[in-house]
């Protein structure tokens, strides 16, 4: 069974079957155990850039969506050293590389794009990586904030996806971190330890400016929610406005500052096996809101479209 689309946010998602193919040398078969819900799986079926280039580079046939995947490899391909049949691995698909997406019972993917796990990380909580955790890596990394001692980071969105991620990988780099989220899940933020600001309880920007400046400020939510002007009076001379939602009003900051930045995470086995390390340690945790069989998807992407979601989101087969 996969679940696939019609390419239109406007029919829900179906379960269909489609035929499997050979694998090519470089490329492996996992049986997907738990799959990841990212905003961009829907924004997906909604067309703009990224549907189009789907549609352009991406495999032909019915559009099956998503990323993250965790499972076991079941077969691997003639030139594919490691991992090796019957590992556990974590990683994402591609559909520039012409792959299918991951709601699916398996995955086809190159070798490079996978992660081995170990049996001290669950299917459940490595699914949740690929995108949010890659994500949020590729955004520290960016601002230098693992090799800045007294780093100051300020995350807007903390208790989503990314930002949970954000806010706990730069503790375990030494960073002071603040995250603004509302009244309920400031246990949650505080207990992984950030200073939760309260957005309901006084202007969020305010309150974050005693706590500033900051060395990088991600901005989960986008502008329409918290403006890039507003951000970057936050940052050190240095510092970096990270933008992980961006819509047209943001290009002319995007094209003429140098301090405001956008990317997205791509899962790859260099970007995966530190989190992955992270998570086995202890240093990090995947905050998991609900979990969904895979052919209840179109609930799982109307909960994800609400904007409400405490971390992540599963699919599971």
């Amino acid at each position: 069974m996969i679940v696939a689309t019609s390419r239109s946010s406007r029919e829900p998602l179906r379960s269909v079957e489609l035929p499997s193919r050979p694998l090519r040398p470089d490329e492996l078969r996992v049986r997907v155990r738990a799959i990841g819900v990212n905003p961009v799986d829907w924004k997906m079926r909604e067309g703009g850039p990224l549907g189009t280039a789907q549609r352009i580079i991406g495999p032909s046939g019915p559009l099956v969506v998503g990323i993250d995947f965790a499972g076991e490899v079941v077969e691997v391909g003639s030139a594919v050293e490691k991992p090796k049949l019957g590992d556990r691995v974590v990683g994402g698909t591609d559909f520039s590389r012409n792959q299918r997406g991951s709601y699916a019972d398996e995955v086809i993917v190159r070798a490079d794009q996978c992660a081995e796990l170990p049996v001290s990380v669950s299917f459940d909580d490595a699914a949740c990586l690929p995108v949010a955790g890659v994500t949020a890596w590729r955004w520290l990394e960016e601002a230098g904030i693992p090799s800045k001692p007294g780093a100051r980071v300020l995350v807007l969105g903390g208790s989503g996806g990314v930002g949970l991620f954000a806010l706990q990988l730069a503790r375990s780099y030494g960073a002071t971190v603040a995250a603004v989220c509302s009244a309920r899940n400031v246990p949650l933020v505080t207990r992984l330890g950030a200073t939760a600001i309260d957005y309901n309880a006084g202007d969020p920007f305010e309150s974050a400016a005693r706590l500033g400046p900051f060395d990088l400020v991600l901005n989960a939510m986008g502008s329409a929610v918290y403006p890039s002007s507003a951000c970057r009076k936050l940052l050190t001379a240095t510092g970096l406005l990270g933008l992980v939602v961006v819509r047209p009003a943001d290009y002319p900051s995007l094209l003429l500052s140098r301090r405001t930045k956008t990317l997205l995470g791509k899962p790859t086995r260099a970007a995966l096996e530190p989190l992955v390390a992270a998570l086995a340690k202890g240093e990090i945790e995947a905050i998991i809101e609900a979990k969904f069989p895979l052919a209840q998807a179109e609930e799982a992407h109307v909960r994800s479209r609400a904007g409400k979601v405490v971390g992540k989101l599963l699919l599971v087969p």
